[in-house]
């Protein structure tokens, strides 16, 4: 009797808190448009395939155990499907192709993913630029397992091809891109007076979760942040044991969540993300915003 006792409040505590996650988990709907548009870096511009008009793609931002429908709308001239990296439970299939003038609705199941994970076309030339973050925070009465951040900020390492990328046209190959990208813009490094920086501005102590994820098909990719340190808290949607570093390494398609710091004297410094094996380095801003009179 003691047994079935046990399993009694085992199976009771499992139906509280089935209830308990129902109550408090969210139901979020996004509309998103495949379309194509003009883009001028490293002093040309060009066509690339985009969802609603941005490179890279919109963030989809939730919580635990919520369930996200988004629908997409191709108005592009190619066929395209979306596939939602480290997701379990796609209910449809998410490897469902929409043809030009055509819309299919993803409905996704969020399980036990928190954290960063990320959404790319499934076919190397359209995920060049069709990607984006998606974004998994605790819920409400859920507290991190490490220090509460005071802000966040998503950086996605990507690629430019000076050439048109087309599904007729697919010829990446690893180590082909003519610059790479921190939020899709490429730096000061390439020459080109018109390209723009990335910027991300900080204050003196505060306390930042950086989503730090790697788009770049076919190179490992080196990310730092000039004279700081970064705490890894998690890796690819679930938190992971506290570890210190100076610079991460990111396989294609890895993301690693950091917490940042920022205890160095006012001023700005280096965003750096280059390729493992040297092709190509690009540069952002790290810059202060306030600062203390204690040095």
């Amino acid at each position: 009797m003691g047994s079935e006792k046990q399993g009694f409040i085992w199976l009771s505590g499992l139906l509280f808190l089935n209830i308990f996650v129902l109550s408090t988990a969210d139901v979020h709907y996004y509309e998103f448009s495949l379309q194509e548009s003009l883009f001028t870096k490293l002093c040309s511009t060009k066509i690339i395939l985009t969802l609603n008009g941005s490179f890279p793609g919109p963030e989809i931002r939730v919580r635990r155990g919520d369930t996200v429908f988004v629908n997409v709308h191709n108005q592009a001239n190619y066929a395209v499907s979306l596939d939602w990296e480290g997701v379990t439970d796609t209910i449809d299939g998410s490897n469902n192709t929409i043809q030009p003038g055509r819309n299919f609705t993803y409905n996704i199941e969020l399980g036990d993913e928190i954290g960063t994970l990320r959404w790319h076309a499934t076919s190397a030339w359209a995920a060049a630029t069709v990607h984006g973050a998606f974004v998994i925070l605790p819920v409400a009465t859920e507290d991190y397992p490490f220090p509460a951040p005071t802000s966040d900020q998503t950086i996605i390492l990507g690629e430019w091809f000076r050439e048109e990328l087309t599904e007729a046209n697919q010829t990446i190959t690893p180590g082909s891109a003519d610059a790479y990208t921190i939020n899709g813009h490429p730096g000061e490094t390439y020459g080109c007076s018109n390209d723009t920086t990335f910027e991300m501005q900080v204050d003196y102590q505060g306390l930042y979760l950086v989503r730090v994820i790697n788009a770049v098909a076919s190179e490992t990719m080196v990310f730092d942040i000039e004279n700081h340190r970064l705490t890894i808290v998690g890796q690819n949607g679930t938190y992971t044991n506290r570890s210190f570093t100076n610079s991460l390494t990111l396989a294609p398609g890895q993301v690693i969540d950091v917490l940042l710091f920022p205890n160095q004297n006012v001023g700005h410094y280096y965003i750096t993300a280059r390729s493992s094996s040297g092709t190509h380095i690009t540069n952002g801003i790290l810059r202060y915003t306030t600062t203390t009179t204690s040095f």
